[in-house]
């Protein structure tokens, strides 16, 4: 990978006037990654790149960063980007009239420091959005970050890639206070040598932040697979030294997320989470994450996940009296579990987005059209009758388990005919119930549906009895 030095940057700038420079390619290399690098190398100006051959122009892959001088260029630019000993970073008319121009008509993209990251005037506006997970004092103006984004989707998009925002807790993994640890669960501390490899390599001790984490299987084959198809971030809502260490569990080597992990104090609204801190048009984004209420503006996005509960803890947090995988010494199966099968969907949804077939213009699609396409072939061809489910006095095209079967793909019927094909009740004693046995249709219980939703599969429906 070709390192961008700052000497390479100002060397055919008048005195420091290049500061909007430096700092633009610092955010482009925190946007690009790879997958910029050859525009760099090459020299090409920004607005030249066409979105073409994407069929034919794959790119490496993050893995192929070299991330620690990836981490050199990013020092490099952000202290040439805020030098105070620069004569425009002080707000002292610069040496050239076209500076001295520029200082007058600067429309502050962002602002570091208190500064304007371009002419280097203080600024007091506290418009715009913070970027603090790139740099502590970032902001950048909504203008600034519609051009960011319009040029990380091109670069994207010609190396055939999408936008994937990854939660860590129930969906990644699952952590626990190491004094919440049940006495039947203690063996995690005192017994680690007797347990198996596979548990073994992926429970960890964190004696400093007072925590045990346990990363869910098949969590790193996921990775790896899934960067080759999406530049990935974290985003937690949990505070940010706890979602560095995570970051550090799942990437050791730092080749998937780099800068790109999003906490709690990052969001711009309070429990809630938003793409307006991520610099990826939505558009193009995918969410992986086992809540969806804090994602309350971006649904249409989101793949929601089932959760994991290894420990005790987690269980009880969600209220599910039953014994916690850590307690049953046992754990989701690799490759049946949640991220196996997602992996499987998110692979179906790129093919799709990038489908050569298609006629449109690719800087149109929406992957939020894919996905609502995928999840309606879930239950394609299922007719349903809902008995005992849905209240009387409840409209029944606006309860959760309709609108969820609707979601996934399903036909409805108030009666149990010819067509129809599931019977979806609590009670085998209603009517309808007995209707469904007689008719020999298929009677399921309700979670038929959510398994469906979490599966994104018609899951066996003998698993799902309805019992009295």
């Amino acid at each position: 990978m070709a390192v961008l030095h700052l000497s390479s940057l100002t060397a055919d700038s008048p005195v420091h006037s290049s500061s909007s420079d430096e700092f633009a390619a610092f955010l482009d290399a925190e946007l690009d990654s790879a997958s910029d690098v050859d525009e760099v190398e090459s020299g090409e100006a920004e607005g030249e790149e066409e979105v073409e051959d994407e069929d034919n122009d794959t790119g490496d892959g993050d893995g192929s960063i070299d991330s620690s001088r990836s981490k050199k260029r990013k020092i490099e630019l952000i202290e040439g980007a805020v030098d105070p000993q620069s004569s425009v970073s002080r707000g002292e008319p610069a040496e050239t009239s076209g500076a001295s121009m520029a200082l007058d008509v600067c429309t502050h993209p962002g602002v570091m420091g208190g500064m304007c990251i371009r002419c280097g005037q203080k600024v007091e506006d506290e418009s715009g959005v913070a970027f603090g997970y790139i740099h502590k004092n970032l902001r950048l103006a909504d203008d600034e970050v519609a051009r960011l984004r319009e040029k990380d989707l091109k670069n994207l998009l010609r190396h055939r890639k999408l936008i994937l925002v990854l939660d860590l807790d129930h969906t990644l993994l699952n952590s626990t206070r190491l004094a919440d640890i049940s006495a039947e669960e203690s063996y995690l501390k005192d017994q680690r040598e007797v347990l198996p490899d596979a548990l073994r390599s992926n429970l960890f001790k964190l004696d400093w932040i007072h925590m045990m984490t346990k990363l869910r299987p098949f969590v790193h084959t996921f990775l790896k697979e899934a960067s080759s198809l999406f530049e990935m971030y974290i985003y937690t809502m949990g505070e940010r030294p706890y979602a560095l260490e995570m970051a550090k569990l799942l990437d050791p080597g730092g080749i998937y997320f780099h800068s790109r992990v999003i906490a709690q104090s990052d969001s711009t609204r309070r429990h809630q989470k938003g793409l307006d801190v991520v610099l990826g048009q939505e558009s193009a984004v995918l969410i992986l994450d086992d809540t969806e209420v804090v994602w309350g503006k971006h649904r249409e996005n989101l793949i929601l996940m089932d959760r994991y509960h290894f420990f005790t803890s987690s269980c009880r947090q969600f209220g599910l009296k039953c014994k916690s995988l850590s307690e049953q010494k046992s754990d989701e199966n690799e490759a049946e579990g949640a991220l196996a099968s997602v992996l499987e969907v998110l692979q179906r949804i790129h093919r799709l987005f990038f489908d050569p077939e298609r006629g449109d213009n690719i800087m149109e699609r929406d992957v939020r059209q894919v996905l609502k396409t995928v999840r309606k072939e879930i239950l394609k061809g299922c007719k349903i009758v809902f008995t005992g489910v849905i209240p009387i006095q409840c409209q029944p095209e606006n309860h959760y388990y309709w609108k969820l079967a609707e979601k996934l793909g399903a036909t409805f019927s108030t009666e149990v005919d010819e067509s129809v094909t599931h019977v979806v009740s609590m009670n085998d004693k209603t009517e309808k119930s007995r209707q469904a046995v007689r008719e020999k249709k298929f009677l399921v219980h309700p979670r038929w549906i959510e398994a469906a939703n979490y599966l994104w599969r018609k899951p066996p429906e003998e698993n799902f009895p309805v019992s009295s």
